[in-house]
């Protein structure tokens, strides 16, 4: 189960060198239900993901390289790619900052994971984050991924 929520990003006030960070490079061979291809750094995953804005099932599958270039050229759609920083937030909780090249070189976004359902609720986000747009399906990578995708 995964329990997050997601924000808009216009202006990062941190330091994003002093964090760890990977190169991803993300794929859909289906959006509904999401079927993804991904490698992060040198690792490669294979994702499934039932329908859901908040909270969704995710079984994530280990490839190796092999697999994912080929099950990468029966993608549609953008194959994504971003930089993604890891940043503590507190002593449970993890920020996830994406910076995304092109085509969406200018976004940005954030996400927290969170242990349950409550807590994500009560999350009060630090005063630089932006708008949530958790329940908002346009800024779900498999939406961003599709050829017409308006942003």
């Amino acid at each position: 189960m995964e329990i997050e929520r997601k924000y808009l990003i216009h202006h990062c006030p941190l330091s994003l060198a002093q964090y760890s960070s990977h190169r991803i490079q993300q794929a859909y061979l289906c959006t509904d239900p999401v079927v993804r291809v991904r490698r992060q750094d040198d690792s490669y995953i294979l994702t499934y993901k039932s329908k859901g804005q908040m909270v969704r099932e995710e079984y994530n599958l280990p490839l190796n390289q092999a697999a994912y270039e080929h099950l990468l050229q029966k993608a549609d759609g953008i194959v994504l790619t971003k930089t993604r920083y890891v940043i503590p937030l507190d002593e449970v909780l993890t920020i996830e900052l994406d910076q995304f090249d092109a085509p969406y070189e200018t976004l940005c976004l954030a996400e927290v994971e969170f242990p349950s359902v409550e807590m994500a609720e009560a999350f009060l986000p630090p005063p630089w984050f932006g708008e949530d747009v958790t329940f908002s399906g346009k800024y779900h990578n498999s939406y961003l991924s599709a050829p017409d995708s308006p942003l």
